[in-house]
């Protein structure tokens, strides 16, 4: 078994921009890159993370003809992709290199595109709209793309679903069955998602405010966030860090809500923390899941200072910045959660004032600091059916950045 799996290579695009650079950029900036909504018509008026470019302004960056139905998934996918193996500055010939991708929405930006012709005459629209919609469609083609077809999957479970794409390539790795393995997720915005969110009626008119006493709904996000692990034996350009230490667990309470004692949140970070054989001092930022619903935040909130007993370390939702990606949350996150360990950074959670009823006097990291030197860090992704991902990503002295 392979003792550690490092992290050699981070790729990135959210609504702060593409790259890695764009959202350490956008992070230190302490600005949102929230905004209304103009990627299609909705009735519904929301407030979210949009990627600012076309679809085709981002096939032409990611080297592909603009002119054809590449799904947005994809697009965002792909750029991530390629970008955390560029950064690893790894020769793949020869290793043994994994693709494992988590989405929620597929292709379904493009699909619904043929619905809107086929729904007024069933002798319309073209159906070339509807291959990418499988949520395994903008894997394969990546995959393809990048040449890593050494093993590929798609891993949907909701919004943990990238932490548990990086988990299963961390342990594929340890198992010995890969050399390295790119892992992540990418999701797009859609109708679907916009109106689903709606119904469930979780969604805020005004910027998400995670963690706070007046919370009322996420902002849902766009993009796609991707790790390029690896084992020892295989050489990169840098060594971010360690994945340390990582759980999944479940709250078997409800279809979409958690658990009010956080049951599931809880055994997912304590897990982690036992994998890591690290103690809760050791930790130095938990970059929560924090999507600014009610029933999260408390249930979160209530797990967190149950495990570290009262005395919390600094914490912050990200979700101010870029919205809810939904299943890429894990990617966009765990890279967020490293830049931070790696640059010293705690980043700030946006718009709050008020600790929440459920856990009086527990505050968020309000304002960008710089904390220095940092040991470790917990990064968290809970899903509808109460699926729980947590994973820590430590310093390694042999890291070269």
């Amino acid at each position: 078994m392979t003792k550690e799996v490092y992290v050699g290579g981070l790729g990135a695009v959210t609504a702060m921009g593409v790259g890695r650079a764009a959202q350490l950029s956008g992070l230190i900036s302490g600005e949102t890159a929230l905004g209304p909504l103009t990627l299609f018509d909705t009735s519904h008026d929301v407030i979210v993370g949009e990627v600012k470019h076309s679809n085709r302004e981002l096939a032409v960056l990611a080297g592909l003809n603009g002119g054809r139905d590449y799904s947005r998934t994809t697009l965002l996918g792909l750029l991530a992709a390629a970008e955390a193996l560029e950064d690893s500055g790894v020769n793949i010939n020869g290793l043994r290199i994994g693709f494992i991708s988590a989405t929620s929405v597929g292709g379904m930006d493009v699909s619904e595109n043929f619905y809107c012709h086929y729904n007024k005459d069933s002798n319309r629209g073209r159906l070339r709209q509807l291959m990418g919609h499988d949520c395994g469609a903008s894997t394969q083609f990546i995959a393809e793309r990048l040449r890593t077809e050494s093993f590929v999957t798609t891993i949907n479970t909701a919004c943990s679903s990238a932490n548990n794409a990086i988990m299963m390539g961390t342990r594929m790795i340890k198992a010995g069955l890969l050399d390295a393995v790119i892992a992540g997720g990418t999701d797009s915005l859609c109708r679907f998602t916009v109106n689903g969110f709606s119904s469930l009626g979780i969604l805020d008119r005004e910027q998400c405010r995670p963690f706070d006493a007046t919370r009322s709904g996420l902002n849902l996000g766009e993009g796609a966030g991707y790790l390029f692990l690896h084992s020892s034996d295989v050489k990169t350009t840098r060594r971010y860090c360690t994945v340390a230490g990582y759980a999944n667990a479940n709250d078997a309470f409800h279809q979409t809500a958690s658990s009010a004692d956080g049951t599931g949140s809880y055994l997912a970070m304590s897990g982690a923390l036992e994998m890591s054989g690290l103690n809760v001092n050791d930790i130095d930022y938990i970059n929560v899941h924090g999507t600014g619903t009610p029933n999260n935040d408390a249930s979160e909130g209530v797990a967190i200072n149950r495990l570290f007993a009262g005395d919390v370390p600094p914490f912050s939702s990200t979700k101010g910045f870029t919205g809810h990606t939904l299943g890429a949350a894990g990617g966009v996150e765990s890279l967020f959660a490293i830049l931070s360990l790696t640059q010293g950074y705690l980043w700030p959670n946006l718009n709050f004032k008020e600790s929440i009823e459920e856990v009086p006097g527990m505050v968020p990291v309000i304002e960008l600091t710089k904390k220095g030197e940092m040991r470790a860090v917990l990064t968290n992704s809970f899903g509808f059916g109460g699926n729980c991902s947590s994973i820590i990503f430590k310093q390694d002295k042999r890291s070269q950045l």
